[in-house]
């Protein structure tokens, strides 16, 4: 202990006959009960200072208090249970929703990644094929096509095919994507 710890006790600050009673913890304020029975407040955030006369103990604060009693611990009924927080007006403080309720907006941003995710990755957006010239056939590949197979399907030859898709690379043909083929009877001309 501290060399003025004596000076920090109740015994030595408080006037004689007063006794520290209680400590609202909403609104930070220490209570005490002299001799008579009269109960007085303390300051709004200090632990000592000027006491002010109270009409009525807030409900957080027991009645009655025993020598061995922790002063700041919840006070509990006869029945065992402790008593409600109170408001201002006498009216017990009763979240609605519990503890789910602080959680929601955690759960709702959750949900939206999870859903932008499920967009993004999971149904990635095709972007709609260019038409066609009016002079070919739109055709879709199927597994184990090759730019050579559907070109001599369709009577035409490897080179009009490739005049007519530039961008198709016969490599990577997949099963899905759409290629032109020219007509049997149509006369292809390159242009540059």
């Amino acid at each position: 202990m501290g060399r003025w710890s004596q000076y920090d006790e109740d015994d030595y600050r408080l006037p004689e006959g007063v006794k520290r009673i209680g400590y609202d913890a909403d609104s930070g304020r220490y209570y005490f009960r002299d001799r008579e029975g009269l109960v007085y407040k303390g300051p709004e955030g200090s632990e000592f200072g000027e006491l002010a006369l109270v009409s009525e103990i807030p409900s957080s604060i027991p009645q009655e208090v025993d020598e061995d009693s922790d002063l700041e611990a919840a006070p509990t009924g006869t029945d065992g249970y402790r008593i409600l927080a109170v408001d201002e007006n006498g009216t017990r403080y009763n979240p609605r929703g519990g503890a789910y309720r602080t959680l929601f907006p955690f759960f709702l941003i959750i949900a939206v990644v999870l859903l932008l995710v499920w967009r993004l990755v999971l149904l990635p957006t095709r972007i709609a094929p260019v038409p066609c010239p009016s002079t070919t056939l739109s055709y879709i590949v199927q597994p184990g096509d090759t730019c050579w197979d559907i070109a001599n399907d369709h009577n035409s030859s490897l080179d009009k095919l490739l005049i007519v898709n530039p961008k198709v690379n016969c490599d990577k043909l997949m099963p899905g994507d759409r290629v032109c083929v020219p007509d049997e009877g149509m006369s292809i001309s390159v242009r540059f």
